[in-house]
């Protein structure tokens, strides 16, 4: 199992930046694709970037060029740089983590998706 912690978000006005981080705990290894989340106040969760376990990146469209994810291997840890912030960027930033199945002692784990508790970050025009 794994257990995940952001930090990070915070108020920031419009063409400012932000760095928000996620720490991972527990079983690491079997960790696959890590990525940030972003709710905002009514609409549904989207995914915003993401960073397989080769380093490769996606990104929504409407951060690209602004945004950057990155993953320490050794801090268990993924970063999202986010520049040129703009108010739809608001809302609540969730980390997740995707792992593959496993076998830990004689328990099963099946693949499954991580989330940690969320970070705010508010953008003011």
């Amino acid at each position: 199992q794994v257990q995940l912690v952001e930090s990070g978000g915070g108020l920031v006005q419009a063409g400012g930046s932000l760095r928000v981080s996620c720490v991972s705990s527990g079983d690491n290894f079997w960790i696959l694709d890590m990525g940030w989340f972003r709710q905002a106040p009514g609409k549904q969760r989207v995914l915003v970037a993401n960073i397989t376990r080769d380093g490769f990146t996606t990104y929504l469209d409407s951060v690209k060029g602004r945004f950057t994810i990155s993953r320490d291997y050794v801090q268990n840890t993924i970063y999202l740089e986010m520049n040129s912030l703009k108010p739809d960027d608001t809302g609540v930033y969730y980390c997740n983590a995707k792992t593959d199945g496993y076998w830990k002692g004689q328990t099963h784990y099946s693949p499954r998706d991580y989330w940690g508790q969320g970070t705010q970050v508010t953008v003011s025009s």
